[in-house]
């Protein structure tokens, strides 16, 4: 019996999920449908239940719904660090939700790109979900210094604290920073976890912060964003958000399934056809 998935969104046309799950479904011998649904904003418990009453097995949640999709679930420990929920699941009366975004980000940069996460100083560009989803994933491979850059200090500050119990994994530990105050340090993994880039803009990253051998990561897939081009200028290895979009929904895939698919294939086709 095919068993039913989704992802959930507003937009949700654009997403590439279908694609990936089809492959992963193939790759693996499972028998599922992955559809996409779009939700209006004031009715996605409403979308929830509707798919679940219909024998649903599980949902992958996009913007602007994870965090109200936590607020909905039994969250497990990636949600619960994350306060948001990318990944639900249906099982004996019950709703489980896991966020999977940190462990694609990790994945891709370690696994894919082959650039390991710790002792690296890493800076991450941006205080909101985006950040918040991938923090902890990223302070578990125990970098050297985690450092968080934002426009309003005072979000990138609180961002900090929700992760304080985990400051010891870094060896220098982790702080906020205005991008004033980047000028003198140098990282060696900076991530930008804005949406500059689906609007061709810039974060206000001074120059010179690139250490020798940098990786620049833009979690925006599909384009070369102007980050990603300052990043090429000042020296750096650039890469876009890709490989973290088809390793997230590897590990949804292994949570509902009990199988991880083989990404590598599936990254370099979504590549070709984009």
């Amino acid at each position: 019996m095919t068993d039913h998935y989704a992802v959930v969104g507003n937009p949700v046309a654009h997403s590439r999920s279908p694609q990936i799950h089809a492959a992963f479904a193939r790759q693996t011998g499972q028998d599922i449908d992955y559809v996409r649904i779009f939700s209006p904003r004031d009715e996605f418990a409403a979308t929830v239940r509707k798919f679940r009453d219909e024998g649903g097995k599980g949902l992958n949640v996009t913007l602007p719904f994870k965090l109200e999709a936590f607020r909905l679930c039994e969250p497990a420990d990636s949600a619960l660090d994350a306060e948001a929920a990318n990944t639900l699941t249906f099982a004996d009366n019950r709703l489980r939700g896991d966020n999977t975004d940190g462990v694609g980000l990790v994945r891709d940069i370690q696994k894919n790109l082959r650039c390991t996460i710790a002792g690296r100083r890493v800076l991450i560009m941006g205080a909101g979900g985006a950040t918040r989803g991938v923090m902890g994933s990223l302070l578990h491979e125990r970098p050297a210094l985690l450092v968080v850059a934002n426009r309003t200090l005072d979000k990138a500050t609180g961002l900090v604290a929700h992760f304080e119990k985990f400051k010891a994994l870094a060896t220098h530990g982790i702080s906020a920073l205005p991008y004033a105050q980047l000028p003198g340090y140098r990282f060696d993994i900076v991530i930008n976890a804005t949406s500059a880039g689906l609007n061709d803009e810039m974060p206000a990253l001074p120059a010179g912060v690139f250490a020798d051998g940098a990786l620049a990561y833009d979690m925006v897939y599909g384009k070369r964003t102007p980050f990603l081009t300052f990043a090429a200028e000042q020296g750096a290895a650039i890469f876009d958000g890709f490989g973290m979009l088809v390793e997230q929904a590897a590990e949804s895939f292994l949570i509902w399934r009990g199988v991880r698919p083989d990404t590598a294939p599936v990254i370099a086709k979504l590549r070709i056809e984009d």
